[in-house]
C-alpha cells in the first residue's frame, strides 16, 4: 500500500501508526446490507445489533464485504464503538480468510482510535492467526507494533515493526514505524535508513521529516537535521493552508 502524504498520527485501516487515509471514496450513503433500507438507515447506530443478531442470522445472509464498508463509514464519522461491533460481525459472518483478516485489522484500528490498546492488540493478533502471510498481514503487524508501543511493550513493538517490513518491504508505513522504534532505542543510523526507505516509497509528512531530522541530529549531522526541520515546517504550513481552503 502506497501511503503518499500519509499522516503518522492517524490510524489506518489495514495500516498502522500514520496509516494512509482510510476514508478515500467515503460518502454518507454506505452500501446496503441485506436489509430493507426503507426500514433502517445502514449507518444507524442500532443497525448491527438490531439486524445482525447471531441468533437470527446465518452467514450466507450477510455480505461481509459490504459490512466492512459500513464499518469504514462508521470510522469516517468517528463512531468507533459502532465500527468495532460492525467489524467483529464481519469477521464472524465470513468464510473468506482474507475478508476475515481485513475485518480483524480494521477492528483493531477502531479500538486504537478509542485508545483501547489491549483490545487492539488482541484484534491484530487474531488477524495474524487467520493468516500470518495474508494480504493484510503487514497491516496487522504494523498496527500491532503501534498498539504494543502505546501499551508500553516497546521491545515487542520493534519486533512486529520488523515483521511488517519483512512481509511487505514496499510498505512505507512499515518502514516509518521501524525507523521510529529504532530511533527510540538509540539506533540512529538504522533509523535514518528506515525513514529514507519510507521516503523513497512515497511517504512524505511533517512527522516523518521531523523524525528524520532527529535521526541526523543524533548522528551529529546538524546542518542536514536543520534542513529537514525547516522542510517539515514548510510541509505543515502547506497542509494548514490546504485545510483552510
Amino acid at each position: 500500500m502506497t501511503d503518499e502524504d500519509a499522516d503518522p498520527e492517524d490510524h489506518p485501516f489495514s495500516e498502522g501508526q500514520g496509516f494512509d487515509d482510510p476514508y478515500e471514496g467515503f460518502d454518507l450513503d454506505p452500501p446496503e446490507l441485506s436489509v430493507d433500507p426503507g426500514q433502517v438507515d445502514p449507518v444507524d447506530s442500532r443497525l448491527v445489533a438490531d439486524t445482525l443478531d447471531q441468533r437470527d442470522t446465518v452467514a450466507e445472509d450477510v455480505d461481509a464485504d459490504e459490512l466492512i464498508d459500513v464499518g469504514l463509514s462508521y470510522m469516517g464519522i468517528q463512531r468507533f464503538e459502532q465500527a468495532v461491533d460492525t467489524f467483529e460481525r464481519a469477521a464472524q459472518f465470513t468464510d473468506d480468510d482474507a475478508v476475515e483478516q481485513e475485518a480483524w485489522v480494521n477492528k483493531g484500528a477502531a479500538h486504537a482510535e478509542l485508545e483501547e490498546w489491549q483490545a487492539a492488540i488482541d484484534a491484530h493478533r487474531e488477524a495474524l492467526y487467520v493468516d500470518s502471510e495474508g494480504d493484510h498481514a503487514a497491516a496487522a503487524e504494523t498496527n500491532l507494533a503501534y498498539a504494543l508501543w502505546e501499551s508500553g511493550a516497546t521491545e515487542q513493538a520493534l519486533e512486529h515493526a520488523e515483521a511488517a517490513v519483512e512481509i511487505d518491504p514496499r510498505n512505507p508505513q512499515a518502514w516509518y514505524n521501524r525507523g521510529f522504534f529504532l530511533l527510540e532505542r538509540g539506533l540512529a543510523e538504522d533509523a535514518v535508513n528506515a525513514f529514507e526507505n519510507a521516503q523513497r516509497l512515497g511517504f512524505r509528512s511533517p512527522e516523518l521529516l521531523e523524525e528524520l531530522a532527529r535521526g541526523y541530529e543524533e548522528l551529529g549531522e546538524d546542518e542536514r537535521a536543520e534542513e529537514l526541520a525547516d522542510e517539515a515546517e514548510e510541509v505543515r504550513r502547506q497542509r494548514e493552508e490546504e485545510m483552510v481552503q
